[in-house]
């Protein structure tokens, strides 16, 4: 089939910056899910702001401002903004959701009539979007799917090295990094003073407390951040339909604590991969149990290594084609 992707970010990119850090979890899911579609013998275009024209790896990458009239296409995969259809002409629509709309955003955007024209199937991401996404906006069916991760976090090597005292949070810093550094320096510090976090460079960061600006320039310097943390801390968001950051740490094996906003709560096994807190108090009291008891430290830890690559872009591609 003829498959086509079309996004309006204003970054350039393409998949040769697919380990940088401009490169968000919308990106990275539609580069890895273009290069895996391209597998099963489809011919993929990708229609964005990139500066230039290229074939990389057999996908094109075309500017979007150069979408030609005979551009014809089996399935055109719109990245949010459904009024991007309007450029291209297919047999089937199918749109990207990464944000919850509700049917007054969707209409502020100017997308409704788009939506309505087109009928595009909506790609779902977890039980919280399902809950939340107006059902006006589901109204042409849907394509249920669970993002994965780059295969790098899956290939890495895991070592059986004890890790001692140190958190992390890798998350966008605008995914409520504010309250978990409130957290942090009003409880699970005060607790713990030997205790470290890194977090994603942001303002709220103070020089003390132990709170520290981990690497943020590439993939692999993010691995090696990932592979010193004892656990991975994330209170979760409202706007949070997947979370592609806890996934990357669940694939390294780093036990997970959230207090379960948005869809946090289904990127955790409870008490198996990490812990769920319903409350500030929960949440501290998870963060040292295990940042202070190796047992159950090695417990979850060894619950991560054999569920280890049990989600790969491969299957995803295989499911999304099979609910077209």
């Amino acid at each position: 089939m003829k498959i086509c992707f079309l996004d309006n970010l204003k970054i350039p990119y393409t998949s040769k910056d697919l380990n940088s850090n401009k490169i968000r979890g919308a990106e990275n899911a539609l580069i890895n899910l273009s290069k895996e579609l391209f597998k099963l013998d489809n011919e993929i275009t990708v229609f964005n702001n990139c500066n230039y024209d290229c074939c990389l790896d057999g996908i094109r990458w075309v500017n979007i401002n150069n979408i030609k009239d005979d551009f014809v296409f089996d399935i055109a995969i719109t990245n949010n903004d459904m009024n991007l259809f309007n450029k291209i002409k297919s047999n089937k629509y199918i749109a990207l959701s990464h944000s919850i709309q509700t049917l007054e955003k969707f209409i502020r955007k100017r997308q409704l009539i788009s939506y309505l024209k087109y009928k595009p199937k909506i790609v779902i991401l977890s039980k919280y979007h399902s809950k939340n996404r107006n059902k006006l906006l589901k109204l042409f069916g849907t394509i249920n799917l669970e993002w994965a991760v780059d295969e790098i976090f899956i290939s890495t090597p895991i070592n059986d090295k004890i890790i001692r005292n140190l958190a992390i949070f890798t998350s966008r810093s605008d995914r409520n990094l504010d309250i978990l550094i409130n957290i942090w320096k009003d409880h699970i510090y005060l607790n713990n003073k030997t205790a470290k976090l890194y977090v994603t460079p942001s303002d709220f960061i103070e020089n003390k407390f132990n709170i520290y600006e981990r690497n943020f320039t590439t993939r692999e310097l993010l691995i090696q951040d990932l592979l010193k943390s004892r656990v991975f801390l994330i209170p979760g968001h409202k706007g949070e339909l997947f979370c592609l950051a806890a996934e990357e740490a669940r694939e390294l094996c780093i036990p997970i604590v959230t207090l379960g906003i948005g869809s946090l709560s289904e990127r955790v096994i409870h008490g198996k991969t990490g812990f769920i807190a319903r409350n500030i108090s929960e949440f501290t009291k998870f963060t040292l149990d295990i940042l202070e008891d190796d047992s159950l430290w090695k417990e979850m830890r060894n619950n991560l290594l054999k569920m280890r690559g049990s989600k790969k872009w491969s299957s995803v591609a295989t499911n999304f084609l099979s609910q077209i």
